[in-house]
């Protein structure tokens, strides 16, 4: 995947990924009609319209919206329709250019009284990253990206500062010591190399060093390329110049204090630093959405410099943290009492646990303190010492990170504490422990990210984690693929927050009394826990989609030319598969399933259609039937989703031209426009007018 510069904010604001960013539903209009479309909205009038004067009279009009639309008069985007007695082909023209015929309905008004857990969250994987797992650029732009998107968990990775980064505020330096410093960076720099080479599979290691990304991680066909003789010419010269250079008085540099740094640890990603992090979010948290936001820390620091993380994050976020509780809580808050507040995800330090001292912490060799299976003396002997002083996990007041040992584990009923596993160790509890997994994460949070192995930055399949119940499904945003896509589906509109389906969610706590406080006069309020549903509602799923213009496409990536542009309309719905065929997922996150040659089925739950193939940016597809799902069982509305693909048909891989992706239960019926993001996540004019037949039992 190539590295891309994070969209400026006003760009972000026009871009897809989960919760905010591109408008929701009430605000999609269409600003002119090409003729290609023209032709059948006049069809749809005509065919309506009375025989007499041609036009629809009050009956017809609330027929269409009742029957056809399956509208209600009284809902706001059709009320204006619904108020005329009679109905021109100019009226009817403004209604289907509306947001009214949006196939994406509104989110309805949400009720954010349930405790967190019981909430999807859009959340990111290693924000800081523009590109690629090994080499790419960190950015603090790309947390203003995501943020502005709509998500509401984004990840900082923490190290220590480098003391070769700080430079002086006296700008004079001799250049023999500009070559030292140099020599010093490329010596660092190859030893980094190396300890990332040696990390990674040899398999893998022989396939990247034919690529650019492998030489710069391998450092081969770098240091090839300087002869020997002119490594030998430049040693020499400069041992010449330090032994024959007068020596120099200079000022003493200005001390600067060194403060942590954010970058993929282990690889050639480039730093920024950490509070140049903590203001971006504190610029962005709240501009599209007050609901809370999670910072999800993953500490590689010192004692000292996890001191310094503390003071940067109370300065820069200050009254935005919430307050440190009296007493441990009973109950996760619900995201609509935390309105305008970060909730720091940190590992979990008990307050009885022994500190980790300054001389135990550096006996480890470096080469072993990165690699968690290695078992060295000192590491013994500082096994139950916290690595993480107090004062940072004081900051982990709801969201307290704690290392996954088992779902029976003490901590796994402590209210506030949360799990963070891959993909695969998610995979590995399912299989011997699935109901166990679904009833832990009804109550509590847990948090799943995309396998190590992913270093191109793609993405696992999220509906797959959202169906056992885990709340955060950590992406990266930096690739649109159809893990994103899917997440877009999720989360538009929504401010990053899902309401769980019935039978997903926990127990509800609700105020049964009160009781005489302190002198004060505070009341002290008696909570207790209603039951939650067990049921989950599956419902039976026919879809058909006709397929009848499209107007505005995008053209794919590096494409110019409309007149070589073929486009299709390819329409998938992803579901959950019928219990008998429920395949579990492999550790690499694939499916390990083999679709039947006569069936629609594509993989794991999905079903798929396609139309035939037509020209240019504004096609018509004339009116071909998608029967893309009939019968299908075992449908939870709010966890299918239904994509459609614009691709361009050519010779080898059809690329995307434009895409879009609703939830089932926002996907509305009869005649639609569906509003397309081209291949970037990005808002287009493109449209795709269908007609979308969609009944559930």
């Amino acid at each position: 995947m190539a590295e891309k510069t994070p969209l400026s904010t006003n760009e972000s604001a026009h871009q897809g990924g989960g919760g905010g960013g591109q408008p929701g539903a009430e605000d999609r209009t269409i600003a002119e009609i090409k003729s290609t479309t023209l032709k059948y909205l006049e069809q749809i009038y005509a065919a309506h319209a009375s025989s007499t004067d041609k036009q629809w009279h009050k009956d017809t009009i609330v027929e269409f919206l009742h029957h056809r639309q399956a509208d209600k008069v009284t809902d706001p985007s059709s009320a204006e329709m619904a108020a005329h007695d009679l109905l021109d082909l100019a009226g009817f023209l403004r209604y289907m250019t509306s947001s009214a015929t949006d196939a994406l309905a509104p989110p309805l008004d949400q009720d954010l009284s349930y405790p967190l857990a019981s909430y999807y969250i859009s959340s990111s994987h290693n924000t800081y990253l523009t590109g690629n797992q090994l080499s790419s650029d960190s950015n603090a732009d790309a947390y203003r990206n995501v943020l502005l998107r709509g998500c509401r968990c984004v990840e900082i990775d923490v190290w220590n500062g480098d003391d070769s980064d700080v430079e002086s505020s006296d700008s004079s330096s001799d250049s023999s010591v500009d070559e030292d410093a140099k020599e010093i960076k490329a010596i660092r720099k190859a030893s980094r190399r190396e300890k990332l080479a040696s990390k990674l599979p040899g398999s893998l290691t022989s396939r990247l060093e034919k690529t650019s990304l492998g030489k710069r991680i391998t450092g081969k066909g770098v240091a090839e390329a300087v002869p020997a003789t002119k490594k030998k010419e430049k040693e020499e010269a400069s041992t010449s110049r330090r032994e024959t250079a007068p020596l120099k008085k200079s000022p003493s540099p200005q001390a600067i204090a060194v403060e942590p740094r954010v970058l993929h640890g282990y690889t050639l990603t480039k730093e920024i630093s950490f509070r140049e992090v903590c203001e971006a979010i504190k610029e962005s948290a709240f501009v599209v959405t007050d609901l809370p936001l999670i910072v999800s820390l993953e500490v590689h620091c010192s004692q000292p410099q996890q001191e310094a993380m503390v003071r940067i994050i109370r300065e820069v976020w200050a009254d935005l943290l919430l307050p440190h509780p009296d007493d441990d809580a009973k109950f996760l808050p619900a995201p609509g009492d935390l309105r305008r507040k970060i909730l720091v995800k940190v590992k979990y330090a008990p307050s009885d646990a022994p500190a980790l001292k300054a001389e135990e912490e550096s006996t480890s060799p470096p080469e072993t303190k990165g690699d968690p299976k290695s078992k060295t003396a000192a590491q013994q002997k500082v096994k139950k010492a916290s690595k993480i002083i107090q004062a940072l996990s004081a900051l982990g007041v709801y969201t307290r990170g704690v290392s996954f040992k088992s779902l029976s584990q003490p901590e796994a009923k402590m209210p506030t504490h949360i799990f963070s596993l891959s993909e695969g160790g998610v995979a590995e509890i399912h299989e011997s422990e699935a109901a166990q997994l679904f009833e832990h994460n009804r109550e509590y949070l847990m948090r799943t990210y995309p396998s190590g192995m992913r270093i191109g930055s793609s993405n696992l399949d999220p509906e797959t984690f959202w169906r056992k119940g885990i709340q955060i499904v950590a992406l990266n945003w930096q690739k649109w693929d159809e893990g994103m896509m899917l997440n877009e589906g999720m989360f538009v509109g929504t401010g990053g927050y899902v309401l769980k389906p019935e039978g997903y969610r926990g127990r509800k706590p609700v105020v049964v009394g009160t009781t005489d406080g302190d002198d004060e006069g505070k009341k002290e309020e008696t909570v207790a826990p209603v039951p939650a549903s067990e049921t989950i509602l599956h419902q039976t799923l026919d879809l058909n989609i006709t397929v009848l213009a499209a107007q505005n496409l995008p053209l794919p990536e590096k494409d110019d030319k409309e007149s070589g542009f073929k486009p299709y309309v390819k329409v998938e719905l992803h579901t959950e598969p019928p219990y008998d065929e429920h395949l579990t997922i492999s550790h690499a996150g694939t499916n390990t399933s083999k679709a039947s040659p006569t069936s629609t089925r594509a993989k794991e739950g999905e079903y798929k259609a396609h139309t035939k193939t037509q020209r240019g940016v504004h096609p018509d597809f004339k009116s071909e039937v998608l029967a893309v799902a009939k019968g299908v069982s075992g449908v939870v509305p709010e966890l299918a989703f239904v994509r459609f693909l614009v691709k361009d048909d050519e010779i080898g891989r059809d690329d995307l031209a434009a895409w879009a992706c609703v939830r089932l239960d926002r996907l509305r019926t009869g005649y639609r426009f569906v509003h397309l993001l081209d291949q970037e996540g990005t808002e287009s004019e493109g449209v795709l007018l269908v007609k979308i037949d969609k009944k559930l039992a």
